[in-house]
């Protein structure tokens, strides 16, 4: 994850990693609305200008790109540079995870010792 091209899209927010996620396959912004509630089970709820502030801004930054229309629906999809993002973003919550579980073992660990003691 040395890319400096990924490292300075890092971290993203949680609406940003639903939306990539979200535009692995093409589709519209209403489409990408209820997907992110969907893949996120319901924890994010996009408004619509969340969603197409954030298109610009990603589009912008080559994350996704619009690749067609149907009628007056622009329809995107990730990029190449986005899906790099994207699993830079995957391997920071991983590491995430790890230090938690990490952390919290030790801290289990540790408050059982104190109620041994008691």
């Amino acid at each position: 994850m040395a890319d400096t091209n990924i490292l300075k899209h890092l971290p993203l927010t949680e609406a940003t990693y639903y939306i990539l996620l979200a535009l692995v396959t093409p589709k519209h912004g209403y489409a990408v609305m209820q997907d992110a509630e969907d893949i996120s089970q319901g924890t994010i709820r996009l408004a619509p200008g969340t969603l197409y502030g954030a298109f610009s801004t990603l589009e912008n930054n080559e994350l996704i790109s619009m690749v067609g229309k149907e009628g007056r629906r622009k329809i995107y999809q990730i990029t190449e540079t986005g899906i790099r993002v994207l699993l830079g973003q995957i391997q920071r919550m991983e590491i995430m995870l790890q230090s938690a579980a990490k952390n919290f073992d030790l801290w289990q660990e540790r408050t059982a010792e104190e109620e041994s003691h008691d």
